[in-house]
């Protein structure tokens, strides 16, 4: 007669309790979700650093870009002022009784404004005036002070000769060609959107005296002065 032993099992299963199979699927989960933390604090920590490496660069591009701008400015004061040989010929320049707009306002042969220029060229304001633009233009850009005044007085300056150089113009007004090589985007046009790129991004902190210049008190108190 067959007996039913019930001590014989199958000792190859074997559940394990419901507790235990919780702990681990918690320590599992836990563990992941520790793991894919630090795998997200470092990338963002990666990316930061890059995009800090950038915006370093960025301000040491436009601090140089300020620099060779301010230069430009700078040199044709000097060399009008002194007459050093370039632009304004040796015993010609305005310490020597010569007229920094006389040459060009008086040779203007083309545009809206051709009549006007004419009747400025010469005259001891707009001599002054046009020094004093190109001074204090490569003063503030090469001292990284007072951006926005320097970006709305290139401004200025650089649409006057823009209007006086007449870029959309074939021909000047004696018919001859005028050698314009686009009618719209030319040098004056470009110094001006530089102007202003500087001082929209505040590039007078890096390689200048931006920081020190806008606590200022009265820098403070008027932005605009930046």
């Amino acid at each position: 007669m067959a007996v039913h032993d019930p001590s014989h099992r199958h000792p190859g299963l074997r559940f394990a309790p419901a507790r235990e199979a919780t702990t681990e699927s918690a320590t599992t989960e836990s563990a992941t979700t520790e793991s894919a933390t630090t795998e997200s604090a470092t990338t963002e920590s990666a990316t930061g650093e890059a995009a800090a490496g950038r915006t370093a660069v960025s301000a040491y591009v436009l601090a140089g870009l300020r620099l060779l701008t301010g230069f430009v400015f700078l040199w044709a004061f000097l060399d009008k002022t002194f007459g050093l040989g370039y632009a304004t010929p040796s015993g010609k320049g305005w310490l020597d009784g010569g007229s920094p707009t006389r040459g060009f306002l008086g040779g203007v042969a083309v545009g809206p404004m051709e009549s006007v220029f004419h009747s400025w060229a010469g005259d001891a304001w707009a001599d002054w005036l046009f020094m004093l633009g190109l001074l204090g233009i490569g003063v503030a850009l090469t001292l990284g002070v007072a951006l926005r005044l320097a970006a709305v007085a290139g401004t200025v300056m650089m649409a006057l000769m823009w209007t006086a150089e007449w870029p959309p113009a074939r021909h000047l007004s004696d018919g001859s060609p005028s050698m314009s090589t686009n009618p719209f985007a030319d040098y004056h046009l470009v110094y001006a959107v530089v102007l202003i790129a500087l001082a929209a991004a505040g590039a007078g902190a890096v390689w200048g005296l931006g920081h020190a210049w806008a606590r200022l008190p009265f820098v403070a108190r008027h932005p605009w002065l930046r």
